[in-house]
């Protein structure tokens, strides 16, 4: 890959890092939003589903927009917006305010995402966009593996204003290098809307992105709420919780390479598995939940199956939208910013009804859910590729 290739790909996700640091960070830093403001974790939550929430109603259709603009003019716009942001957040004194501005850096996440992952295939031959939307797709991992304890570690050793000023300074360098290394790239030849829209009418995609929505719902209940969880449950100091965040990123980019893998080994059977191997996990945060060693352990493995739900969620979803991969990486972009939307209002429920410790139940439940749809998926999909054989 020649090098300024390879410098535009690693600015791409280093946005990519900046915007996964900018949505995921404010988990790690719930309490101390909390406590700025005077309200309840509760409704601290609503900073991350919010943001959740706009992504899921406006992604695609903005992607499908954005789709005909010049790619570094959007690009460009979408990382400032996420810098401003992140500025207004360390200096606000009003909730309602960092709530407006999680909703302004909402509207371009998909966007970005969308049109990094298509910018990075698009400068390299065919054989090996895989390898560079591979990279660009890293600074998710990263974001959770060190963004996200970063801004948390920052926030109890500094700051909350240096935590979010770290997601700024992040979105500037991105933005200072795709200007210098990315070249202004008009749309020569864009996909009609009716021709990215019509894949919306395949049965089995919508199963899929009920499936979808269903993991992240069962992952996010439980994630949105990990700092409060540690700190109510497990009495960790806000030391000791960006440790184990840090912990759970790293463990989050070996699961990628695992995941990866048995994707390829058996997609089928690793899909089917997933929701019972996070159920069993669950279960061991539950019950060692009030014990500081073995959370400590079951991190690791946690964060390495939490990774596998990403990789499997997008990996079925492009399988049923190959037709259309921009808006298709703009649904699983959308429809899994459904799932953080619902899981971290259902998180917040069982916390301010039943208490911390119980909030893992409402994963449990969830992960039985979408086992139920994806057992449902396996039987349906199934009879009609053989009769489509057959024929």
């Amino acid at each position: 890959m020649q090098n300024s290739h390879s410098s535009l790909i690693f600015f791409l996700a280093l946005g990519i890092f900046g915007i996964i640091t900018t949505e995921m960070g404010m988990i790690g830093v719930l309490p101390q939003v909390a406590q700025k403001f005077h309200i309840a974790p509760a409704e601290a939550g609503y900073l991350v589903s919010v943001f959740a929430l706009i992504v899921a109603i406006s992604g695609p259709f903005l992607t499908v927009l954005a789709s005909g603009m010049n790619r570094k003019a959007v690009l460009l716009s979408a990382i400032l917006m996420f810098a401003v942001s992140n500025v207004v957040y360390a200096y606000t004194s009003s909730f309602e305010v960092m709530l407006a501005f999680r909703i302004v850096p909402a509207l371009f996440h998909p966007v970005f995402f969308s049109i990094a992952l298509v910018t990075a295939a698009s400068l390299v031959p065919p054989e090996k966009s895989g390898n560079a939307v591979t990279w660009v797709m890293a600074g998710i991992t990263v974001g959770f593996a060190f963004g996200v304890p970063i801004t948390s570690y920052f926030s109890t050793t500094i700051s909350l204003e240096a935590a979010f000023l770290f997601g700024a300074i992040v979105s500037v360098i991105a933005f200072i290098g795709i200007l210098l290394w990315l070249p202004s790239t008009p749309v020569k030849v864009r996909m009609s809307f009716g021709k990215q829209l019509n894949i919306l009418r395949k049965p089995q995609l919508w199963l899929t992105i009920l499936i979808v929505v269903m993991i992240f719902t069962a992952m996010s209940s439980v994630y949105s709420y990990f700092a409060e969880y540690l700190g109510e449950v497990t009495q960790m100091n806000g030391t000791w919780i960006s440790v184990m965040l840090m912990i759970f990123g790293v463990t989050m980019i070996a699961g990628n390479f695992l995941f990866g893998y048995l994707l390829n080994k058996s997609m089928k059977v690793t899909v089917i598995l997933f929701p019972l191997i996070y159920a069993v996990v669950y279960f061991f945060v539950y019950y060692w939940g009030s014990h500081v060693w073995p959370m400590a352990v079951i991190v690791f493995v946690w964060g390495a199956v939490h990774s596998g739900g990403l990789i499997l969620s997008q990996a079925l979803l492009m399988t049923d939208a190959k037709e259309a991969p921009e808006f298709g990486n703009s649904l699983f972009v959308s429809f899994s910013n459904v799932g953080i939307t619902v899981g971290t209002w259902i998180g917040g429920l069982f916390i301010s009804q039943l208490g911390a410790h119980q909030l893992i139940w409402s994963g449990i439940m969830l992960l039985l859910i979408a086992f139920i749809l994806i057992m449902i998926k396996a039987a349906v999909i199934k009879p009609q590729v053989e009769k489509a054989s057959m024929n």
